[in-house]
């Protein structure tokens, strides 16, 4: 029987899926297989996105109240609920990711980001002052939200659907447009996602998508395009930097989640258990690809040796292997290019003196998967903060353990880092847990806990790690133009 011809995934535009003379191929991490051709759109494919997006502000969707535009984005994850399992298989044939995550994070996710932040916008309250005026009739000051209008979207791979959707969401729920550029490395859930929003009815053009590369290709273009007024990126602090030089000529709104070298510190009182599976979680999950994962840990001295062998024996025993796999733990890195780089970390560690605790290479199956992009889940020890495996973003199942002997020194060494996105601390005394994270220059610390997010709450980073913050009233703020309107009485 001949084999079935890869799917073709297109561009969508002004509520159309549009080809391209350029494709680029699509590329399973667990076996190296081909899974789809991609259309690379050209830069008179994005700027049409943008024009598309700015003509239908001035249509049906800029009409819409916010209680419609609610309406509209329960619909949006109404249809992504009605294609679940279709989503989730995109999602782990793009990323290789266990199969169980995907089902319980990154479609769930995506879901609730539609639902949140049309709740949250449907029920957002504004500002308003009365003051005196000289004539004792006085005046009435209140704001309103207003959209941007055209927001351009750049999101990454290592959760493609929830981190796409974290930033579609809020901007459709304020009545903005958006033109979004996926990862070139997982754009199959973002073009379902075109799918569902064009099935639920969103007018033409609210909703763009475009496929590409950064550099000369889509992300550029975007970037580039004078008809966007805010653009909002995650991915990689280098390239965060490019953007804002792209975007600073225009004054345009920038939000930007980049890159991170957390932290997790492990004190002497800490619930051992507790804090050695909430290591694991937070340096493996999704094989370390996760902007939050923790590849430096701090354990007090008392509990150092006993952390490491613990840690050393639940790494030992990850179940590495296909993502529909029983009790399977970790999948691949999300391509033979990341897995070089990733790989590279493994040897300038060992150049730097570092003791290889777990891991450190990759490992054979004797099947397709010796095709794929896997590594080891590896741990460290013994080098000096100073080492480029302990300052350096890696983005893979890594952690370096070190101990540490008093709270102001590990505060320090926490601190001293060029990023500042999150920290994980492990302590039962109260006062210390307060004390202590308030001293960390991060924009997001947990206790006792680990990615525990109430998409509420304000999210992002400092230093390298970001600009600006998103997640609940926040994200009304960013993907909004507050005006004051003041009425003399």
């Amino acid at each position: 029987m001949k084999p079935a011809s890869p799917a073709l995934l297109r561009n969508y535009v002004d509520g159309e899926f549009v080809g391209s003379a350029a494709t680029f191929d699509n590329i399973n991490p667990v076996d190296g297989s081909l899974i789809a051709q991609v259309c690379e759109a050209d830069r008179a494919t994005v700027e049409a996105a943008v024009a598309a997006a700015r003509l239908a502000l001035q249509g049906p969707w800029g009409a819409m109240s916010v209680q419609q535009r609610a309406a509209m984005l329960h619909k949006v994850a109404d249809g992504i609920a009605a294609r679940f399992d279709e989503f989730v298989a995109a999602e782990v044939a793009d990323t290789g990711r266990p199969l169980e995550q995907a089902r319980t994070l990154d479609i769930a996710r995506g879901i609730a980001n539609f639902r949140t932040f049309a709740d949250l916008a449907a029920c957002a309250n504004t500002d308003a002052f009365e003051m005196a005026t000289a004539d004792g009739a006085g005046a009435l000051n209140y704001t309103v939200r207003k959209p941007l209008g055209v927001v351009g979207i750049i999101s990454p791979w290592n959760l493609p659907l929830l981190l796409l959707t974290w930033k579609v969401a809020p901007a459709l729920a304020c009545g903005n447009a958006v033109v979004a550029k996926p990862s070139e490395e997982s754009p199959a859930t973002a073009t379902l996602l075109a799918e569902v929003m064009r099935d639920a009815g969103v007018p033409r053009g609210v909703f763009n998508l475009v496929h590409g590369f950064g550099a000369d290709s889509a992300g550029q273009f975007l970037t580039e395009s004078k008809g966007i007024d805010a653009l909002t990126f995650t991915g990689e602090s280098r390239t965060g930097s490019t953007i804002m030089k792209a975007v600073a000529d225009g004054v345009k709104e920038v939000s930007f989640e980049l890159g991170g070298k957390n932290a997790a510190v492990v004190f002497a009182d800490a619930d051992f258990d507790a804090a050695v599976a909430g290591v694991m979680r937070s340096s493996f999950t999704n094989s370390g690809q996760v902007c939050l994962c923790s590849e430096r840990v701090y354990v007090e001295r008392p509990i150092f040796e006993r952390f490491v062998a613990a840690i050393k024996a639940k790494v030992d025993a990850l179940k590495i292997g296909y993502p529909d796999e029983g009790g399977v733990d970790m999948g691949p890195l999300i391509s033979h290019g990341h897995r070089d780089k990733v790989l590279g970390y493994f040897r300038l560690a060992e150049q730097e003196g570092a003791t290889v605790v777990a891991g450190g290479g990759v490992p054979h199956f004797g099947d397709a998967r010796d095709n794929g992009a896997y590594v080891q889940p590896t741990v460290w020890t013994g080098l000096p903060d100073s080492a480029r495996c302990v300052t350096e973003e890696i983005f893979g199942p890594v952690c370096h353990i070190a101990p540490f002997d008093a709270e102001d020194e590990v505060v320090a060494r926490v601190n001293a880092s060029d990023y500042g996105l999150a920290c994980a601390l492990w302590t039962t005394n109260l006062s210390r847990a307060h004390r202590v994270a308030r001293r960390i220059h991060v924009g997001l610390v947990w206790v006792n806990t680990w990615y525990l997010r109430d998409l509420r709450t304000a999210f992002g980073g400092v230093k390298l790690s970001g600009l600006g913050r998103e997640g609940g009233r926040y994200s009304l703020d960013f993907y909004s133009d507050v005006a004051n309107i003041c009425i003399k009485l």
